[in-house]
């Protein structure tokens, strides 16, 4: 490899992993002057650039150089003005860019602790899962990948049923890399998406760049894992990222509802490749556990629940999202009615969710709760879930959104699918909005309590 190409390698990865701004104003103009001897010396159009860069980029650039080069490099900057093939030696140094800005200069990558933009919960944590003797193995895997990253399990494959924490203990690792790594290079979806993203790309001819974004990440999670099977094209661009992923030392973590073994239509190559790592089967919580999610998820929301009252759901509700649900109505009923958490509020919502049980889960489907919705408001389906933000179709849009979630127990993902493929954070936020007003606005639980007699 040419020193040429050696650097143009490098400006490529450092295209997607810091901002536009930064990149032009510091990279733009930079070169590679020589290497020999394991001594890379880097040219740079400016003493402030130099500077800034030495300080601020050595332990990236010789991340990226050694693992191009594949030896343990030193760097050398040095100040050296190079001529852009449609640009004048006479001309000005930067013709059209903004002076970099503080946060810029303080935060040159631009995503350092913004965990946001990995998409991850905050609460998806590690000080956050309830450990017990059912799902240590998979707790303890996890943790190991966090402490080192392409070199324990990889990859990691955790699968199990609706709600056990697969996609908790994935983002638990994110979290806990971040800690120490903040700009570690971090992809994070679901099966889905990376599928919607390679058609797109197919469709509008940006592969380069896909295959850029993916094959460049140091940590992979990728949700439900089982979408892509039966999909040519997916898997094969999927079996080539993680390979590329797997050899420049980056981990893959993978969740799954079944195993590998189990998924129809999986190409062997994948199905080999997800055996060749850990595979942790995490299984339903038992009573002990429920008890204690139920104690965290309280917690996080600023509910001090008693003991006794979290046996008394745990003991009654087998499954998680059954009991986050029920906690939201708990939580909801008591501060409506402004009385207490108490076992006499738990028994009588619990013999209520009995009563309903069949009409909810069996009987009653999230379309028609839509359509009551859009008829007790004289509106159209298809209004509640357009992305118009007229406040006569916004208040009626998260009333659907809290009733999806609450009365059928539906996951926050699942919801925003139903209302026009909106994120789960606005679905989140719908639904909290609704609880805040059911405090104080008589109307609003007058148009409910409506509603629920029409679906009933």
């Amino acid at each position: 490899m040419t020193n040429e190409q050696l650097w143009k390698n490098v400006l490529e990865e450092l295209k997607i992993s810091i901002s536009e701004a930064v990149y032009k104003t510091l990279f733009h103009r930079s070169c590679l002057v020589s290497l020999e001897n394991n001594i890379i010396n880097i040219g740079c159009p400016s003493p402030y650039i130099k500077d800034l860069i030495e300080k601020r980029y050595y332990s990236f650039l010789k991340d990226i150089l050694d693992r191009q080069t594949k030896q343990n490099n030193s760097l050398l900057f040095t100040v050296k003005t190079i001529v852009l093939k449609n640009q004048m030696e006479t001309g000005p140094l930067f013709t059209s860019l903004s002076p970099l800005s503080p946060e810029e200069i303080k935060n040159p990558f631009g995503r350092e602790n913004h965990k946001e933009e990995y998409r991850l919960r905050s609460d998806f944590t590690f000080e956050n899962f309830a450990v017990s003797s059912s799902n240590q193995l998979p707790f303890a895997a996890a943790t190991a990948v966090a402490k080192n990253p392409g070199s324990a399990y990889n990859p990691l494959f955790l699968w199990g049923g609706v709600g056990v924490g697969k996609t908790h203990l994935m983002q638990a690792i994110a979290h806990e890399i971040l800690k120490g790594r903040p700009r570690f290079r971090i992809i994070s979806c679901p099966g889905e998406e990376f599928t919607n993203e390679i058609i797109n790309a197919i469709r509008g001819k940006t592969t380069d760049q896909f295959k850029k974004k993916y094959r460049s990440a140091q940590l992979l999670l990728l949700d439900d894992v089982q979408f892509i099977a039966g999909k040519e094209t997916v898997q094969e661009e999927f079996f080539h990222t993680f390979n590329a992923i797997q050899r420049e030392g980056g981990q893959v973590v993978l969740t799954s509802d079944r195993p590998p073994a189990e998924i129809a239509k999986l190409e062997e190559r994948l199905r080999s490749r997800f055996e060749a790592g850990l595979i942790v089967d995490i299984p339903a919580p038992d009573f002990e556990l429920r008890t204690a999610i139920l104690l965290i998820k309280a917690k996080q929301k600023n509910i001090d629940l008693p003991m006794d009252i979290a046996q008394t759901i745990a003991a009654n509700i087998d499954q998680n999202r059954k009991m986050e649900g029920f906690l939201t109505r708990l939580i909801t009923e008591s501060q409506t009615k402004n009385i207490p958490v108490s076992l006499e509020l738990v028994n009588s919502i619990l013999g209520r969710n009995t009563a309903e049980t069949e009409l909810n889960t069996k009987k009653l489907k999230p379309k028609e709760v839509l359509e009551k919705v859009a008829e007790y408001y004289r509106l159209k389906p298809s209004q509640l879930k357009a992305s118009t933000r007229v406040k006569e179709i916004v208040l009626p849009r998260q009333i659907l959104m809290y009733l999806l979630r609450v009365e059928l127990n539906l996951p926050l993902v699942e919801v925003g699918k139903i209302i026009g493929g909106r994120d789960h954070t606005t679905i989140m936020h719908g639904v909290e909005k609704i609880t805040g007003l059911l405090k104080e606005n008589e109307d609003l639980r007058v148009d409910i309590s409506g509603i629920r007699q029409k679906l009933r």
